[in-house]
């Protein structure tokens, strides 16, 4: 699947998250003397933010079996009542810095009342990491397009499909089958009784209201306040939500589009969708034939457009990337290349996306689905495949996922844009309609992430009256976006 490896740190929607601190913490966090042992975080320090750690079972139905390490991480006002417990998405996302984005983007009001934890999951960053061998290096490029054009290329990205799928069978074999979204909403108790929390309050984004949401299923009565953010459909397995994932891209990329041509004047590119369409259509195939600078093929440009699907704010660069790009001068595309390049392959992410659900192992299943999803989903079809394609390959067997929902559970506020392409909304309105006491704001947009990032203060006046009182908007409340971005 498409995915954001999480709302703070994805190159996806870096644009988004470029927030200024609007305030520092004054004091670090209470030590609590049974709590956690607060103290330096690893990497270079941050003003005000304080990490721990806390052994966990590598095995929830086993605690006998061992234990693995979580990394903490927390600001605030030290003696706030409350704890807000961030997940950024992913899955398999680090969130340790996420603490400090979210914190110092609250009024003082809420910001005195909650201290902002968050932490990096099993399997993920500080925490016991996942091991995964060479297939955590960086993948070559140019990369063979996505589409395969011969059996070579297919049987290329098969074989590099299959050699994930080995070595990180291989090198994390003991970690790897516990990484479920079950196991880190365990992972999630054993937090809130470390932090001396009666209930969780928690904020998740993408994938994290996947994980909140199995959270408050399997502890209803220790759930507080759950703001969910860009929800994931709670029905649809990763398999059927790749292909969903398909339309929702290629519809905000015809956005993106038309926008590109409102603004011709700027980026030449045409002057209506189609015509703008045709120009990309036509990079793209000159990038097979000949790659920019011997890197940047079309494969690359196809990962450049779906990570700019996630927040409008990038439109402006890929639109004059790729505009410079016609005009002889290919430096800017380059180096958007170059960042993509330095991600290599989300090891974790696979980990947990392999692990969560049952994929079909047959290829023939993935290649005639596939083929169908890229007749109108040209741009995103194969791209998305070759993403979750080691799932094919996959040693380690399939989970159950958490049934979510339960009558017991308390109103939670769910935020969402009309049309973000990684969780399409229909998956909100399911998410709703499991949880029936909660409400569903809808925001017109179409960007990934919109409680605190997108700087829209009906958004996040509504956000901030829940954390405070627990009350939530009326059914049917929605939001206007933020305006388009300019050239």
């Amino acid at each position: 699947m498409i995915h954001t490896r999480s709302v703070g740190g994805a190159a996806a929607v870096a644009g988004a998250l470029a927030l200024a601190l609007t305030h520092a913490p004054a004091v670090p966090a209470a030590q609590a003397a049974d709590g956690p042992a607060w103290g330096d975080c690893p990497g270079e320090p941050q003003r005000g933010v304080y990490c721990a750690t806390l052994d966990v079972p590598l095995d929830h139905t086993d605690p006998g079996a061992g234990t693995i390490e979580l990394t903490l991480s927390i600001t605030g006002r030290g003696d706030a009542p409350r704890t807000l417990v961030v997940n950024p998405g992913g899955p398999g996302a680090p969130g340790i810095g996420t603490e400090r984005q979210v914190w110092s983007s609250l009024p003082p009001e809420v910001s005195e009342e909650y201290n902002v934890v968050s932490f990096d999951p099993r399997g993920v960053g500080a925490s016991t990491p996942l091991e995964c061998g060479d297939a955590d290096g960086e993948p070559r490029r140019p990369a063979p397009p996505y589409e395969p054009g011969s059996e070579a290329e297919e049987t290329e990205r098969l074989d590099a499909a299959r050699q994930v799928a080995a070595e990180c069978g291989a090198e994390g074999a003991e970690l790897l089958p516990h990484l479920t979204t079950e196991n880190a909403a365990r992972d999630l108790e054993l937090i809130r009784a470390e932090l001396g929390q009666d209930r969780l309050d928690f904020l998740g984004y993408s994938y994290g209201t996947r994980l909140g949401t199995t959270y408050a299923t399997l502890f209803p009565e220790r759930t507080g306040r759950m703001v969910l953010d860009s929800v994931r459909d709670p029905e649809d397995g990763s398999w059927e939500a790749q292909f969903k994932q398909n339309d929702a891209f290629q519809h905000r990329a015809g956005q993106f589009f038309a926008w590109a041509a409102e603004h011709d004047d700027s980026y030449g590119l045409g002057t209506d969708e189609q015509a703008v369409t045709e120009t990309w259509d036509a990079t793209r195939e000159e990038l097979a034939r000949e790659p920019a600078g011997g890197r940047a093929g079309s494969a690359e440009l196809d990962d450049m457009l779906a990570s700019a699907m996630y927040t409008d704010a990038s439109w402006p660069n890929l639109a004059g990337a790729v505009a410079a790009h016609r005009d002889g001068e290919s430096g800017r595309l380059l180096a958007a290349v170059d960042q993509l390049a330095e991600q290599g392959v989300d090891t974790t992410l696979l980990a947990y996306t392999c692990t969560d659900d049952a994929w079909p192992t047959a290829w023939d299943t993935w290649r005639e689905a596939t083929a169908a999803s890229a007749e109108g989903a040209p741009h995103f079809a194969w791209l998305n495949t070759w993403y979750s394609a080691p799932c094919v390959f996959w040693e380690e067997p399939a989970g159950e996922p958490v049934e979510i929902g339960s009558e017991e559970l308390p109103p939670m506020l769910l935020v969402h844009a009309a049309d973000d392409p990684a969780t399409p909304l229909a998956g909100a309105e399911r998410m709703r309609e499991a949880l029936p006491e909660s409400r569903l704001v809808v925001v017109d947009s179409g960007n990934h992430g919109q409680f605190l990032f997108e700087v829209n203060d009906c958004v996040d006046d509504l956000g901030f009256r829940y954390l405070l009182t627990g009350e939530l908007p009326e059914s049917g409340t929605t939001c206007e976006g933020g305006p388009a971005p300019t050239p």
